[in-house]
């Protein structure tokens, strides 16, 4: 087997393999030939090539979504780390470990004109777990002499370290920076950065490993809730009538069934889902927006709980967000292992473990189901709300809402959804879903820039049929995820194509004008036919109700290529259909 000769590579690529990372998203370059060629040369890493590096994160962070472990990144130096940028950004909000490796210029060589050279140490600053900047082994810095010397090895300082063997102390202090960047990412679940300067010869290999470096194990204790906590939770829930549990982004199946029955069991608690949330039972209440946006003053006052309980990630619905902050529940718990975001601005409890274990440690200690209507009184809104709901798409006309609804029912059981960001999520929102779809959104950030690339990644490492809805700025924003040669052939884009930005036509504002045209909702005539023919995707189109459904009966059936459906809709009529629609259904 071939190594890179460099050291320092082969230290880093030996503790990604003792910390089990073992997918390796590269893009191409030449001074992280080291990293390329001994992760590729090896056959514990599943080694996968994107051009694009904004796409490569996104698609390597939708890896780590499904996975649920670290997945590494290896870019040249300049600006190609600065295009991972976006996903670090979306990884960090979204608690997705991602690990950036960027090969470096020497210290040397930065900041004198050189080509591909900025400054890379701690360029993620604001939304890293971790950033480490390693130091150039002494046997690989150019042995100049005399006033050819570089500054670095000028001084006396310097010239000591090379005579005197400061190379081993250099060593270790590498090996400890990688163990603690690995380690944060494993355990608190996030991104990290390890920027790595290598000299040339870059490409020059060797058949001995000569590197063995020591992996950092850390302790992992499971925490307990303060027993003093657990009491004041306990008399505060037992004493409340009406307690509301709001449920944001959570992987499927992180909250035992048993404890799920509990809460769906207490008429004094409501549980709010969302399409994100993969939290499921018939007496809980999705779409939240359906529920809540006709609500008179004196409703929402009725409402407003004792208690607000949170867990899981952020919070799709605008609407759930302004009811909370306008009617603030007397006390905001927070259950989470690592943060508690104050979304509400009145947190009161930050309980540091998982919900879960939250649920397991709290829920077998109540002594008695408090007495209330809270829910049974909110069950018959929901009844009523759902009711309306299918009235009304009796009565529309062919338009994004009603195109939602078809092709949130043709999906597939046991299929994993994953939801482009802007319209496409917020009318997910509007529809109940089969529960044994999965859902995943990109909702750290709520970009629409790489949902297209993160889908695919998650894709690839997915043994159920992935299926991805996205708009067409989306889309076309991230058309270089399809630049990628592991498309499973099963998975399935749904291109909603309104001709522009539709949802800034539900927003306030003057939609009658050339200048919302052209610079809010960038109205267009494209179509994703030419790019489904460049990239091998078998391509078919729907533009009225028939069509749709002709479309689906089919679209997900077995094929020999991927597949995208794209389909059209009237963009002057889907802001008045979902506007009205809020309206019809109080």
């Amino acid at each position: 087997m071939q190594h890179p000769k460099i050291p320092l590579a082969q230290t880093v690529i030996q503790l990604c393999k003792v910390k089990n990372i073992q997918n390796i998203v590269i893009s191409p370059g030449s001074r992280s030939a080291p990293l390329t060629i001994g992760f590729t040369n090896h056959n514990y890493f599943n080694c996968y090539s994107i051009v694009d590096e904004r796409c490569a994160a996104f698609f390597a962070l939708g890896m780590a979504q499904k996975v649920q472990q670290p997945v590494a990144l290896v870019c040249t130096s300049g600006s190609a780390l600065l295009n991972y940028y976006p996903a670090i950004a979306e990884a960090y909000y979204s608690d997705i470990p991602l690990v950036v490796l960027s090969a470096d210029r020497s210290e040397y060589l930065i900041g004198i004109g050189d080509g591909q050279t900025i400054n890379q140490p701690n360029v993620y600053k604001n939304h890293i777990l971790y950033s480490a900047s390693l130091r150039q082994n002494l046997e690989n810095i150019p042995k100049n002499t005399n006033d050819n010397e570089p500054a670095i090895i000028k001084n006396i300082e310097n010239k000591l370290e090379r005579f005197l063997g400061i190379r081993q102390e250099i060593k270790e202090e590498n090996e400890e920076e990688i163990n603690m960047a690995l380690n944060m990412a494993i355990y608190k679940k996030g991104p990290v950065h390890i920027n790595i300067p290598f000299e040339e010869p870059l490409y020059e290999v060797t058949e001995k490993l000569y590197e063995m470096p020591k992996p950092v194990e850390v302790e992992s204790k499971l925490k307990k809730m303060d027993s003093v906590d657990l009491e004041a939770c306990l008399d505060d829930w037992n004493d409340a009538s009406k307690k509301m549990v709001l449920v944001g982004v959570l992987p499927p199946n992180s909250v035992e069934q048993k404890w799920i029955e509990e809460l769906a069991n207490d008429n004094s608690v409501i549980v709010f889902t969302e399409t994100t949330s993969n939290f499921h039972h018939k007496e809980f209440f999705p779409s939240i927006d359906k529920v809540i946006a006709p609500l008179s003053n004196g409703e929402f006052k009725q409402l407003q709980p004792d208690i607000l309980l949170t867990f899981g990630g952020l919070i799709v619905s605008k609407k759930i967000k302004a009811f909370l902050r306008n009617y603030k529940p007397k006390q905001h718990w927070h259950v989470d292992s690592k943060k508690a975001n104050d979304t509400f601005f009145c947190l009161e409890k930050h309980i540091e473990i998982t919900p879960n274990q939250f649920f397991s440690e709290f829920l077998p200690e109540l002594t008695h189901v408090k007495k209330s209507n809270y829910k049974p009184y909110w069950i018959q809104v929901k009844q009523h709300r759902q009711e309306k709901h299918l009235k009304y798409l009796d009565e529309i006309q062919f338009s994004d809402f009603k195109v939602f609804n078809a092709v949130l029912k043709a999906i597939p059981k046991n299929t994993s959804l994953q939801v482009g960001n802007s319209s496409a999520i917020r009318y997910t929102q509007l529809f109940n879903l089969k529960k044994t779809i999965d859902v995943y959104c990109n909702r750290g950030t709520s970009g629409i820039d790489g949902c297209t690339s993160t889908a695919i990644g998650f894709a690839t490492k997915n043994t159920k049929q992935t299926v991805f809805i996205t708009g067409d700025l989306s889309f076309f924003y991230d058309s270089n995820a399809l630049w990628n040669n592991y498309i499973p052939k099963n998975f399935r884009i749904i291109l909603i194509n309104n001709g522009g930005g539709g949802i800034f036509r539900i927003l306030p504002g003057n939609k009658d004008s050339d200048n919302f045209d052209m610079y809010f909702e960038t109205k267009h005539n494209l179509t994703a036919k030419q790019l489904s023919e460049m990239y091998d995707f078998e391509y078919s189109s729907a533009e009225n109700e028939s069509d749709l459904q002709k479309q689906l009966d089919v679209f997900f059936d077995k094929s020999k290529r991927p597949q995208l459906l794209e389909i059209f809709t009237p963009r002057t009529v889907n802001d008045e259909v979902l506007l009205t629609y809020f309206d019809y259904i109080k």
